[in-house]
């Protein structure tokens, strides 16, 4: 009857679901960054292993000591940099990873925008699926050579369910009422720790939306306004307490003669909302590999319009 089939069919996506969680383990790729301590702690949360090795950055190998105390985790991580006189080392890594962890390895990468090229290469060469909120780069290129590779990913410079909504609402008015703001002045204004090196990938896709709808087509990445300094994310509305963790954003349209002001915001305190997306994605991820899925490429707006997103 029809009600089994559908009893079946449950069934059967439950069960790759459940195949999927049970055997994935994480490379976190940016350790002892904040956000690869705050996205290892998440993929715990969710019942995802850890990898003991990950990928680091100048200056900062040796290894990690993962403590989560309600979880009663207490893992070292080995940390290798990422440089050309360590590739054969690099090799090795991800051939243990590999037989250690099997089809279950995905890697995780938040790193420097600077690693985007040469990790990206790395995960492609040894074909690893992997989740890149790295930000920065040569994003045409990485784009270009995991399409290219065939290699199952999930890229998106944010990560944050509620943001991400809003990005594709975004999208859907630049795509479906482009010009509707036409005339009107774009001022975008984002504020980071100031750690973070670029400027923010999310100001950027909505950048481009909103230069749909308002047809502007001189505002440029650096017209965008980037404050990383104390005094200036104060002034921002930034809390005090969140000036090491935030992400602040203001996006403004003005009429010509200033009379109609239009402003979007989304302000974010802390790390824990886009780590969870990453887990959210991670799992996205690990579902498509056991289905086999012949697309393998993905955003986290294809994760959102799934209903994967919790």
């Amino acid at each position: 009857s029809w009600v089994w089939l559908k009893i079946c069919l449950l069934f059967a996506l439950v069960s790759a679901a459940g195949r999927a969680m049970a055997g994935v383990t994480i490379m976190m790729n940016g350790l002892p960054g904040a956000m690869g301590k705050e996205v290892s702690a998440a993929c715990v949360r969710r019942g995802f292993k850890v990898a003991n090795v990950a990928l680091t950055g100048p200056g900062c190998s040796g290894s990690y000591q993962l403590t989560l105390e309600e979880e009663k985790v207490d893992q070292t991580i080995e940390l290798v940099e990422v440089n050309e006189a360590n590739t054969a080392k690099l090799d090795e890594v991800f051939a243990k990873a590999k037989a250690e962890y099997g089809d279950g390895l995905i890697c995780i990468d938040f790193t420097h925008p600077t690693a985007v090229g040469p990790n990206s290469e790395l995960y492609v060469k040894h074909m690893v699926p992997f989740v890149f909120g790295t930000t920065g780069g040569d994003r045409e290129a990485l784009m270009k050579r995991v399409a290219d590779s065939g290699v199952y990913a999930v890229i998106a410079a944010n990560m944050c369910k509620q943001i991400v909504a809003l990005q594709a609402t975004m999208e859907h008015m630049a795509t479906n009422f482009p010009g509707a703001f036409s005339g009107y002045k774009l001022k975008i204004t984002e504020s980071h720790q100031s750690g973070k090196a670029d400027t923010s990938g999310t100001a950027k896709d909505m950048m481009a939306y909103f230069k749909e709808l308002n047809g502007e087509s001189s505002f440029e990445l650096e017209n965008i306004s980037k404050i990383r300094e104390r005094e200036g994310q104060l002034a921002f509305g930034v809390p005090e307490d969140s000036l090491a963790g935030h992400a602040f954003h203001t996006y403004e349209l003005r009429s010509e003669d200033g009379s109609v002001h239009f402003q979007f915001q989304h302000n974010v305190c802390g790390r824990r909302t886009y780590a969870e997306g990453v887990t959210d994605a991670v799992q996205f991820l690990a579902q498509r590999i056991v289905e086999k899925s012949e697309k393998k490429l993905f955003n986290m707006i294809d994760i959102l319009k799934e209903g994967a997103m919790r």
